[in-house]
């Protein structure tokens, strides 16, 4: 089973995330766009709270790092609720 999981590659990521308001998705998307296997970065604010802002973060490659992406994420003070869309193809 693990062969068939390491034959696919993740292509597009859709994430839905919380971000602390004070960090910019100026800064947010240029971290995420310079992991390996990232080639675009998309973020959308979709809402504001006084302290967080709920956000969309697309990311787009040809062999995009799950874990990698969440570690910088995390890193900055970003939370993954979930991922809302995922698009993998075979190498």
């Amino acid at each position: 089973m693990l062969l068939m999981y390491m034959s696919v590659n993740v292509k597009r990521l859709l994430l839905d995330a919380l971000k602390p308001r004070e960090l910019s998705i100026v800064e947010l998307a240029r971290a995420i766009g310079a992991v390996e296997g990232v080639e675009e970065v998309n973020i959308i604010v979709s809402e504001v709270d006084s302290k967080t802002e709920t956000i969309k973060v697309t990311v787009k490659g040809p062999k995009i790092n799950y874990e990698l992406v969440s570690n910088i994420m995390e890193k900055y003070g970003v939370s993954i609720r979930g991922v809302d869309e995922i698009s993998v193809a075979k190498p």
